[in-house]
């Protein structure tokens, strides 16, 4: 006697987001590409956003990941400009603001990769003040 194997769980069960995209990739696999650090997450969502997807996950990730990008990339120059601003100041003000970039870096890395894993497992987890703003765009 065969043993039949259990039946998958439905889509939306917990698992990743099954189909695809226009792209031909799967959704999930395409949120964590969204998160990608420094350059290919930024174009690879502006890509997903320009072209019209069936995947409403997809979109969701590709926006919110634009803003996560905008606002880190918002905070880095606004830093820089301080310290710079500070520096002429006192070199000692400049010397501060390093490891505070650093640490800003540092996070924005984190939240990134986090992002990463919860876009591969299929979750649309919504950063705070972004993620509302996503959902009303996708």
């Amino acid at each position: 006697m065969a043993s039949v194997p259990p039946p998958l769980p439905p889509t939306g069960a917990g698992g990743p987001p099954v189909g695809s995209s226009n792209l031909g990739i799967a959704p999930n696999l395409g949120g964590l590409l969204c998160y990608v650090p420094c350059c290919i997450g930024l174009i690879f969502s502006v890509v997903a956003v320009s072209l019209k997807k069936k995947s409403r996950f997809l979109r969701f990730h590709a926006f919110q990941s634009l803003l996560l990008h905008g606002a880190a990339i918002a905070l880095g120059l606004v830093l820089s400009l301080l310290a710079i601003v500070l520096g002429q100041i006192s070199s000692f003000f400049a010397l501060i603001f390093f490891p505070v970039q650093l640490a800003v870096g540092v996070a924005t890395l984190g939240l990134a990769i986090f992002m990463m894993i919860k876009a591969y497992n299929g979750e649309e987890w919504e950063i705070p003040q972004l993620g509302a703003l996503a959902r009303s765009w996708a």
